[in-house]
């Protein structure tokens, strides 16, 4: 029988294509209210620890250097209180096939769809992730389609975007380039059915426990170097499955290293809106993904997200886009080192952040990014001044998504924003009473809710009634 292909029928068909083309049955890990058990899920269909550095490391991914930025640290130092400034360290996941940390994701998730016997792999992604599963699914001799939000209505595309397009077809993907909009979803779905490619999911546990290994090596290799875990830990912070992944890994080691989480503030640009698509400087590690994917793990292409980082975030802060085009040129032009703008989200947040701690204190931005094309700083800025955005100098606290880009006068006025985690906390909740249509969870939501938000079962009582 011939299936109906318009948007309902397919949309209503999203269930049972997933259970398909990822090959978990979620249903087993319910418990038919809010809870579900997580550590369950990421037991029976994820990787030992040992298994996924087996893995990785035999397609070259992972085992990437650390490296100490002197120069930044210095330039910090400058900038800080007395006897303040953490040194400063990045783990240079550009080393990666592919460039980014993402290869440890797609490494895992290709070797599982092999393992299953899928045919292909399919992503739905505009970022690196795209190119690290073309990376893996080349190595692996598996057909691989990504499927990207690439342009506004106008058929006009984000450099950025272009860039990693240009990247995941050089590696042997087929691209499929859609505007923006509820159509992504849609064709990733009609996609899945009609190849029966396996879901190379951002968001399934196997991808995240990929990541897992970064965060044990990035304690390894402090511990081995200096003698001790690093002291902070920064993240940047979209989808949520860098943080989560990373520090698992860190709690797997042994690491009592604070992880904190860092994007770029793009408030009022919604990430869904056509008219703000091509207003944004940056596609990925910003707020429009950071927040709604904190506040509501669950809204991924998978019925549950193992990306949950307010179980492991213990600070959220904030930059802007003319801060992190600063550091990523003071990157490049006080160490010798060019990377992309995602992994210097991180770096940008560890500038400001180091001028907290003691000198004697260790921070890593646990990951960095190829760069090229629409990745390099003068594309993007170009690219913002032809959509009508006003570029110049000044006071980054001035800046203001979607109308300007101020790159600071001074290093000094880098600062990295704190966001208010309780308060997200407290979304997550309602929208988990709100999703299941509940004002009275059980004991077993709230221990899950107590999990989901790293709060007490108490405080967990006393915000469901404060909802009521």
């Amino acid at each position: 029988m011939v299936k109906a292909n318009d948007y309902a029928s397919v949309m209503g068909r999203k269930a049972e294509i997933m259970l398909r083309s990822v090959g978990i049955d979620y249903s087993k890990f319910e418990s038919g209210s809010i809870a579900f058990d997580y550590e369950k899920m990421m037991k029976e269909t994820g990787y030992t620890l040992e298994e996924m550095q087996e893995i990785q490391y035999g397609v070259n991914v992972g085992n990437t250097p650390l490296l100490e930025l002197k120069n930044l640290t210095a330039l910090a130092r400058s900038c800080a209180p007395e006897g303040k400034g953490a040194r400063i360290f990045i783990k240079d996941e550009a080393s990666n096939p592919s460039g980014s940390f993402k290869a440890r994701r797609a490494a895992n998730a290709v070797y599982h769809a092999k393992k299953l016997g899928y045919k292909g792999v399919i992503a739905a992604t505009s970022g690196n992730y795209g190119a690290a599963v073309a990376s893996q699914a080349a190595i692996a001799g598996l057909k691989c389609i990504i499927v990207q939000e690439c342009y506004d209505s106008q058929g006009k595309g984000q450099p950025e975007i272009v860039e990693k397009a240009r990247k995941c077809e050089a590696l042997g993907a087929e691209v499929v380039q859609l505007s923006v909009g509820p159509e992504l979803f849609y064709k990733f779905l009609l996609l899945l059915e009609e190849t029966g490619y396996f879901n190379a999911s951002l968001y399934t546990p196997f991808g995240i426990a990929g990541v897992e290994t970064l965060g044990y090596e990035v304690s390894m290799q402090f511990r081995e170097k200096y003698g001790k875990d690093p002291d902070v830990v920064i993240c940047t912070h979209a989808g949520g499955g860098n943080l989560t992944g990373t520090a698992r890994g860190l709690k797997k080691a042994g690491a009592a290293s604070t992880v904190i989480g860092a994007s770029v503030d793009l408030a009022g640009l919604h990430m869904a809106s056509d008219k703000a698509f091509n207003l944004k400087s940056f596609t990925t590690g910003h707020t429009g993904f950071g927040v709604p994917f904190s506040n509501w793990p669950d809204r991924s292409d998978v019925p549950r997200s193992a990306a949950r980082p307010l179980r492991y975030m213990e600070r959220y802060v904030t930059i802007t886009q003319g801060d992190v085009f600063y550091m990523t040129e003071c990157l490049a032009t006080l160490e010798g080192l060019e990377k992309g703008p995602a992994g210097n989200t991180s770096l940008a947040a560890a500038f400001a952040l180091s001028q907290e701690y003691d000198r004697d204190k260790l921070i890593v931005v646990q990951e960095t990014e190829y760069t090229g094309a629409g990745k390099h700083v003068q594309p993007q800025l170009s690219f913002a001044k032809s959509n009508g955005i006003e570029v110049f100098f000044g006071d980054p606290k001035d800046e203001m998504p979607g109308k300007n880009i101020v790159l600071p006068e001074h290093p000094s006025l880098i600062k990295a924003t704190d966001v208010d985690l309780d308060h997200m906390r407290r979304s997550l909740i309602k929208t988990a009473l709100k999703t299941y249509n509940t004002s009275e969870p059980t004991e077993q939501d709230i221990k899950f809710l107590a999990e989901e938000t790293m709060k007490d079962e108490t405080w967990v009582r006393k915000t469901v009634s404060e909802l009521k």
